[in-house]
């Protein structure tokens, strides 16, 4: 691989997950080579040390812009940051993605900037239900987004993985306290949730596939079980 030798000048910032299939796909929608795209960024964003060289590194993933790099090649290509990026999952990432300057989250969740900054880097959430509200509206957060800048999201994973496992009944309740979603479509969800997992567990064994094939084949499940979960819920609310 190619290496890309970046200016020193270059700020060290971390970096939001980076969707660069749609960087590539915008740009050359836009009839655009890398060299416009690095024109575009050093003078319009007073970003000197872009290249096109790096502008290819972060189309293919060998290199990732830092937030601030995002926003400005949003700017460039005639999009959100939104649509640059992954699916965000900490609240730096969420911030990023809607393009919102972190005094601006601040000013609205009603805290000081510093304690705010603070907040994102040790990725945790300790506002109250107020600011919990603040910071949905600001962020725009839809209801996947709040469980995962809340810090909800690893007590969610470990209930959901214990209900298809188990007997999903008993975790309805616990499951409530980390969703705000109502009885009866989280006992939808669950039963349907379980009942895909131990009948993938039971026909993967019935066609002879070994206790090992079944095993790696509910161990996948297990791993994106808040991906099965979100899915499910919005398969019975769309």
């Amino acid at each position: 691989m190619r290496r890309v030798h970046q200016p020193s000048a270059r700020p060290s910032q971390p970096t939001p997950p980076f969707n660069s299939l749609a960087a590539r796909r915008l740009r050359a929608g836009l009839g655009m080579g890398p060299e416009h795209v690095a024109h575009g960024l050093r003078t319009s964003y007073g970003l000197p040390y872009v290249t096109a060289d790096l502008v290819v590194a972060w189309e293919r993933g060998a290199a990732s812009p830092s937030g601030s790099e995002v926003t400005a090649l949003s700017g460039v290509l005639w999009c959100s940051p939104a649509e640059l990026v992954g699916r965000p999952r900490t609240l730096r990432e969420h911030r990023i993605a809607r393009g919102v300057a972190p005094e601006d989250v601040a000013r609205a969740v009603g805290m000081e900037l510093q304690a705010y900054l603070r907040l994102e880097e040790h990725d945790t959430w300790r506002g109250n239900d107020r600011q919990s509200a603040a910071l949905a509206d600001a962020l725009e957060l839809d209801l996947p987004g709040f469980v995962a800048v809340t810090g909800r999201e690893p007590k969610l994973t470990e209930l959901l993985r214990d209900a298809v496992t188990t007997r999903w009944q008993g975790y309805v309740r616990p499951v409530s306290k980390a969703v705000p979603l109502e009885r009866a479509l989280l006992e939808t969800v669950l039963r349907e949730m379980h009942g895909a997992y131990q009948g993938q567990m039971t026909a993967t064994l019935s066609w002879g596939g070994g206790s090992g094939d079944a095993g790696q084949r509910g161990r996948d499940f297990l791993d994106r079980i808040v991906d099965h979960f979100w899915q499910t819920v919005r398969s019975h609310t769309a």
